[in-house]
Parts: structure tokens; C-alpha cells; sequence
């Protein structure tokens, strides 16, 4: 039964490490009601001796009843017996686990899927646990599916595991592997029982003398902790391979013609969420203007979600020192241009980022080595090349249209309908009767678009929060028609699935919004990570929209493109702020010192003034460090803290008599009951104090040693003045008259006895053992080792129940 109890322990302590995967706690529940179903019955199993090569059989039905019941009662009979119906949608929730694990990156949202995923997996290990430590008696091997477990974050998430967490499940092994060792022991012969004398009273305990093995197997054990807690702090570090340089990503081998593209979507809300804002990058525009910097550009929708064709780079579209993009499809010449430039210096901490962030549309980069673009999107990449510390200028072609363009354009070409339009077959039709009543009263492309921006930041009462779940169609249904909150994926997609649905070629760019202003430059980082989509007008090209609630109800980076702010969707005319110069001199993008304008129909006022703003600083590092050393020390001082405050209760008590029956309980066997225990109670306060003081100084009491003998080898010494002396006399004297007198009065003792027999203790040792006693104190170890023993001999008196049970059958 031990190691049963002993396996379950393990897995719920290594389970912990599973946290950083999830947003919310409540996969922790279900995990450990399963953690606990099969700890069960492995116990039951051998508590009534139940064959080995039953028990697992018997665990995966209990653990498929506790499922069935967790996940799937209301289709199955009395709520745990698995039906058909019952089985099936827990194999639909654990497929739909499955995909949005592909979904999202750490920390996944708490979806019934993942939950039911997560459940099933971390029973299976408990099962794997328990055979391969209690039937099979290997407890070394169990590690293995520890291990497993334990590698899930480690492999996922990018910032490094909380060490609390990996002591936690280094803490669970050792006590398996310590079980395990107090049965192998057990074998070797009959265990010989002790009698243990605890409060006063004789208690059989059913303990096998095996203190020197314990007490080697502890030191080890803890060692190997603190040497891999320690150890690697002293190593080099291992640089992650993350989205954005701080997320999840794929890389390409450097040096290969080929370029593996990560899932942006996958990573975008793990940016989002990041505890502490990293910097990607920084740049400065001609028009001190902040521009949205595209990454990728995402052209396929398969119902589940938007991915990115790989992009191809000729030889002929290689870009750097001055190379020019192709054109941007669909670009008129006749539409009104405004040039601006950029200068970007992208942060050395970002790893494996193929993709340069580029506004669009721009029309050449001038930075080293080989980067190429790719004609369609005109993303920028390299296969021999990474972004990380790289710095380069960037000029931009930025189209100017007007309402009456834009009204006006023409149909866009076959090859644009046929890759930017498609969707599949299944889609639901209430997606589309929502794109055409919401968009029931506009004419023409431009002014649909238009009013699907309006509905989502308007209109629609959508609002803006991370803590989103689902997938596919039935998420995008849900997203649209209830709940109508997600972050800037959903609203992204959304309006790029809603535009397909009505005729207008529609992609998702997945980037950075323009960032913080901090003196003559705009900083972009993790917290401006966003998604948005792109939309075809012939003659004017593609167009960003910005459908994110914005402001302090959505994400505050966000901005409203200037040339969607049209007052009338219904009048074709020419109206003023139509043209260039009159957008121009409104307040737009070009002018981050516009007044704040109402969401949904302005830009976003980022710090109120367009002079260097206050931004959030940097903790140094050498604050940092202060703050680690300032902890450990405040650590390393618990113990000296329980003694001082042990030390003071007891002489605090010592002043306060207490005028009532009670059992005193002293050392040596009996509790004496006495009328008032006030003096009585000082005495063996004093006593506990001066066995304390003695083991803190190194000179502790022999188990064997009276208070009389005790007396005499401390007065005999030379480091013991008369008074000194005479103090140890007076408490050993209190201590035997409360112990065997039946009057126990007799000479009183206290505070100031004490404060004799400390300071000759202190004096008659070295400096050594005074600091030691003083910040290390022996004592409040010793009591501190003595409760993880107490935790530990919980097992012995189980087995001590199977004992007394086998001696009553014999």
C-alpha cells in the first residue's frame, strides 16, 4: 500500500509543472481526481492483496469511469458506466483537444477538449507509475513516465520551468524512491519493533530500525536536488527557439534552400500574454508617423483557420543594399502616393526570425545579406539569414485613395478571386446571411468593408479579452453570433471570412501595430504582436483594415485606418477630407498628437502629446539581483527567526501562571497532574530551553542521561562559572522534584537561569559554532527534519494496520 500511496504522491508532485501550459487552474481538478481514482485502487489492490497483473486492467476502467463521469454523465448509465453515445464524446472532446493544442501556444486556453486531453494523459501516467513501483517493484524505472510528463513544458513553453515546481517533482520521486526503499529493507527479515515514547506514554510503532539508511538516502537525495537546482545557473544558457523571437516558431536550417514556416496564429495570443513586455524592435519614419510592420501574410482558410502559403524568393527579387521590391499587385499609377522612409533596428534578444517586419507597401530595403521577397505578398525572408540584431532602411509607396477611388474600383483580376475568395464548402450559412444583413444598406465592395469595420468596433457590442477557446466553425459561429469577445485573431479573421463571403478578396497580415513613442522613436514590443486583415480593391491594391476594438476596452496599439472614416456610406460624391490634402491635414496616423477620437472612428491617441512620453521601464539587473540575494537570505534566516520566536514564547509563558488543572507532560515517562500549574509549567519550559540551548552549542543530552548527570559533566567543566554552575544545579534540581517528588515545590527557576547557562555555553565554544547556533540554530532544523519524518511514518502505520491484522489471524 506504500508505494501505491507513494506513486500517486508522485505524479500529483510532478503534475504540478504542468501549470504554465494552461490559462485558468481547472484542468487541475480533473487531473487529480484521476490522479486520485487510480491511487485508489492500486491501494485497495494491495491492501487486499489483489493479483499484479489485475490491477492494471482494473485501474484504465476505473479510470475510464472516472472520464465517462467527468466528461460525459449525461450519456452514460448512472453516470459512470460507459455507453456508446458516452464514448463518443469523449473521443470528440479529446479529438477537439488534439486541434487546439495545434491552435494555441502556451498558455492554452481551459477548453473542455484540452481538459479531457490532459485528464486522460495524466491518468495514464499514474496507471504507468503505479505498475512499473508497486507491481513490478521497479521504482527507478517508474521515473521514466515521470520524465515524460515532466518534459511537456519543458518542451513547450520558452521561458525556463519555476524551480519551485522542479523541486516539487524531484521532491515526489524521492519520496517513491524512499518508499520503495522501506519495503526492500522489510525484506530483508522480520521488522524488529521499537517502543517509542511519545507525550509522557508508551506507543508501540512498527518502524524497522533503518535510521543510518534513511538518514544516507535523505542527504543524497536532497544533495542531487540542490546540485541540479544550483549547478546550472553557473552554465551557459541554451538560446529558445520562439515565435517572434519570444514565442513558439519554427526555424529553417541555416545554409538549405528551403524555409519552414511556423504557425503565427499559434503564437500570437502567447505574446500577448507574456508576463513582462519584451522589445522587438525600434525604428524612426520621415513623417514620425507610426506604421503597422507586416511579418506574414496568412491566404488560405481551410474552416479551421488561416494559414500562409510558402512563399517563394527568385533570384531576381533578392532585396538589400538598395534592392527593389516587385510592385505591389493591383497599384495604379494614377492613385495618389506618399514616400516615407524607416530605419529599423530589430533587437538582438529575437531568435530564429526569418521574416523582416515591413510596413506595406514598400518598395525597397537596403540591409546585408540575403534576403528576398515574395512577388504576391511581398513579405521579405531569407533561408541564410536571421533578423536578430540586424538594422535597415526601409522606403515605403503608400497609396492615398479617396472615397470615389475606391467606390470605383474595378473587378479584381481571376488569379486574385481564385487564391483570396475561397472558402469552403461547409460553411456554415449563418455566416453568410450575417455578412449580407449586416452589410445590407452599403453598394458598393468599399463601403461593405467599411461597415463590417464599423459593426465589429461599433455597432456590434463586441469587446476585446484573451481569455478565449474554440476552434473552426463552430468557434466562428460562436465568436460572431454569442459571445462576441476574442482577441485580434478572431476579429481579424472574422472580417477577412465575412469580406470572402461577400465578393471582397481578403487575406490576414500578422505583425506588429506601430508601438510606444519614446522620444524620436517608436518602440514595438510583444505586447503589440497583433493580427489584421488585408482587403483587394483593383487600382488601389491591398488595404488594411482594423476591425480590434481599440482604447482601454481592447487593445490600445490598435488604430483605425484614416481612409475608412467616411461620413456618409451612402453619397459616390466628392466630399471634403476626401482628398489627400484634407485627410492630410485631419487628425490621422501622421499625427499622434491628435486629440483621442471615439472608438471605431479615429486613430488612437497613444500618449496624448507627440513629445517623448514616460514608458515602462526596464527592472535593472542589478536590482534584480538584489532582490535574489535579499530572498535567499531572508530564507536562510527562517530558522534563526522560529528559534528567536520559540525562545520568546517560552519566557513570555514563563511570566504568565496559569491557575487551572492540567497534565504537565515532562521527560522521563509520566505527566504529573497538579492544582496549579503555573510553577510547574515554568520548569519544564525552562528544561526545554536548556535541551534546546545544549543542542544548539553542540552539547546535547545523552538519551540516557539523567538531570543530575547532565549537572554534573556541565559543572565539571572549566568553561562553567560557580554561577553558571549553580544554574544548571537549581534547573536539574526543579526538573527532578516536578519529575518523582510528590510535592513538587522546591527552588524556582526562570529567565535569568537560563541567561547564565546560555552565555557560559557561548563562551566555552568557538565563533564557528556561536554563528551557527545563533543564525543555523541545530534545534529548529532538527524539528523541521522531524515533520518530513512524521509525513514519511504515515506509511509505516498503514503497514502497521496490515500487521496487527495478519498477528488477530494468526
Amino acid at each position: 500500500m506504500r508505494l501505491a500511496l507513494a506513486s500517486g504522491a508522485a505524479t500529483l508532485a510532478v503534475s504540478f509543472t504542468l501549470y504554465p501550459l494552461f490559462a485558468t487552474g481547472a484542468w487541475f481538478w480533473y487531473a487529480l481526481g484521476a490522479i486520485l481514482t487510480v491511487t485508489a485502487l492500486g491501494a485497495g489492490a494491495s491492501r487486499f492483496s489483489i493479483p499484479d497483473w489485475a490491477v492494471l486492467p482494473a485501474g484504465l476502467v476505473g479510470l475510464t469511469m472516472y472520464t465517462t463521469a467527468a466528461f460525459s454523465r449525461d450519456q452514460a448509465w448512472l453516470w459512470v458506466f460507459p455507453t456508446f453515445d458516452s464514448v463518443a464524446e469523449v473521443a470528440a472532446l479529446w479529438a477537439l483537444g488534439f486541434d487546439d493544442i495545434q491552435r494555441y501556444a502556451a498558455p492554452v486556453p481551459a477548453s473542455q477538449g484540452i481538459i479531457a486531453l490532459t485528464t486522460a494523459g495524466v491518468g495514464l501516467i499514474a496507471l504507468l507509475v503505479d505498475l512499473f513501483a508497486a507491481r513490478m517493484r521497479l521504482a527507478a524505472l517508474a521515473g521514466l513516465p515521470l520524465l515524460a510528463l515532466f518534459t511537456v513544458p519543458a518542451a513547450v513553453i520558452t521561458e525556463p520551468l519555476a524551480w519551485p515546481s522542479f523541486i516539487i517533482a524531484a521532491l515526489g520521486y524521492l519520496v517513491l524512491l524512499l518508499a520503495d526503499g522501506r519495503e526492500r529493507v522489510n525484506r530483508w527479515g522480520r521488522a524488529v519493533l521499537a517502543r517509542r515514547q511519545a507525550g509522557g506514554s508508551d506507543s508501540p510503532a512498527t518502524q524497522p530500525h533503518v535510521g543510518a539508511l534513511k538518514l544516507s538516502g535523505k542527504r543524497i537525495g536532497f544533495a542531487a536536488i540542490a546540485l541540479a537546482v544550483l549547478v546550472p545557473t553557473a552554465l551557459p544558457t541554451l538560446s529558445p527557439n520562439p515565435l517572434f523571437g519570444f514565442g513558439v516558431g519554427g526555424g529553417l536550417g541555416r545554409g538549405s534552400n528551403t524555409i519552414t514556416i511556423p504557425n503565427p496564429i499559434a503564437g500570437l495570443r502567447g505574446q500577448l500574454e507574456l508576463p513582462a513586455k519584451a522589445t522587438v524592435l525600434s525604428y524612426t519614419s520621415s513623417d514620425a508617423a507610426p506604421r503597422y510592420l507586416r511579418l506574414w501574410s496568412l491566404d488560405t482558410f481551410n474552416g479551421d483557420e488561416f494559414q500562409m502559403t510558402a512563399p517563394t524568393g527568385r533570384p531576381e527579387d533578392r532585396v538589400g543594399a538598395g534592392g527593389r521590391l516587385p510592385p505591389a499587385p493591383g497599384l495604379s499609377p494614377s492613385v495618389a502616393m506618399r514616400t516615407n522612409e524607416l530605419g529599423v533596428e530589430v533587437s538582438p534578444d529575437i531568435n530564429r526570425l526569418e521574416f523582416l517586419p515591413l510596413p506595406y507597401n514598400t518598395t525597397s530595403v537596403d540591409i546585408e545579406g540575403d534576403w528576398r521577397a515574395d512577388r504576391s505578398t511581398l513579405v521579405v525572408f531569407s533561408t541564410t539569414e536571421l533578423a536578430a540584431g540586424q538594422s535597415y532602411r526601409v522606403t515605403t509607396v503608400e497609396p492615398e485613395p479617396t472615397a470615389r477611388t475606391l467606390d470605383g474600383a474595378a473587378a479584381p483580376p481571376d488569379d486574385i478571386k481564385t487564391r483570396y475568395l475561397q472558402l469552403p464548402d461547409d460553411l456554415p450559412e449563418e455566416i453568410r446571411e450575417l455578412a449580407v444583413r449586416e452589410t445590407a444598406g452599403a453598394r458598393t465592395p468599399f463601403r461593405k468593408a467599411v461597415e463590417l469595420q464599423n459593426w465589429f468596433t461599433r455597432r456590434g457590442g463586441f469587446t476585446y479579452s484573451l481569455a478565449t477557446g474554440g476552434h473552426g466553425s463552430s468557434a466562428l459561429i460562436d465568436f460572431l453570433m454569442h459571445t462576441r469577445t476574442g482577441y485580434c485573431e478572431q476579429f481579424a479573421v472574422s472580417m477577412a471570412v465575412l469580406s470572402r463571403v461577400l465578393g471582397i478578396p481578403a487575406r490576414v497580415a500578422i505583425g506588429y501595430t506601430g508601438g510606444t513613442r519614446v522620444g524620436d522613436r517608436w518602440e514595438v514590443s510583444t505586447r503589440d504582436t497583433h493580427a489584421w486583415p488585408e482587403l483587394y480593391f483593383e487600382g488601389v491594391g491591398w488595404l488594411a483594415f482594423e476591425p480590434t476594438p481599440a482604447g482601454s476596452a481592447g487593445q490600445g496599439s490598435a488604430r483605425v485606418p484614416a481612409y475608412t472614416r467616411i461620413a456618409e456610406p451612402s453619397d459616390d460624391t466628392e466630399r471634403p477630407g476626401d482628398t489627400a490634402a484634407e485627410r492630410n491635414s485631419e487628425p490621422d496616423e501622421a499625427d499622434p498628437s491628435a486629440a483621442p477620437a471615439t472608438r471605431g472612428q479615429g486613430p488612437l491617441d497613444r500618449e496624448g502629446t507627440s513629445s517623448s512620453t514616460a514608458v515602462e521601464e526596464e527592472f535593472p539587473v542589478i536590482a534584480w539581483v538584489g532582490v535574489g540575494v535579499g530572498a535567499v537570505a531572508l530564507l536562510l534566516l527562517v530558522p534563526a527567526f522560529a528559534r528567536v520566536v520559540m525562545r520568546f514564547r517560552r519566557l513570555r509563558a514563563m511570566s504568565v501562571p496559569v491557575a487551572a488543572r492540567e497534565d504537565v507532560a515532562v521527560p522521563y515517562g509520566r505527566a504529573v497532574e497538579v492544582r496549579s500549574a503555573g510553577r510547574e509549567g515554568a520548569v519544564t519550559r525552562v528544561w526545554a530551553e536548556l535541551d534546546d540551548m545544549l543542542y544548539d552549542y553542540g552539547m546535547s543530552r545523552e538519551p540516557s542521561e539523567s538531570p543530575r548527570a547532565l549537572a554534573r559533566r556541565l559543572s565539571e567543566g572549566n568553561a562553567f562559572g560557580p554561577e553558571a554552575a549553580e544554574a544548571v544545579k537549581r534547573i536539574t534540581a526543579a526538573i527532578e522534584r516536578l519529575m518523582f517528588a510528590r510535592d513538587p515545590g522546591g527552588t524556582a527557576v526562570g529567565a535569568a537561569d537560563l541567561k547564565l547557562v546560555r552565555a557560559a555555553l557561548a563562551a566555552s565554544v568557538g565563533r564557528r559554532r556561536r554563528w551557527r547556533a545563533a543564525l543555523l540554530p541545530p534545534s529548529t532544523l532538527r524539528r523541521l527534519g522531524s515533520v518530513g519524518t512524521r509525513l514519511l511514518d504515515v506509511f509505516d502505520r498503514l503497514e502497521s494496520l496490515e500487521i496487527r491484522r495478519a498477528t488477530a489471524r494468526r
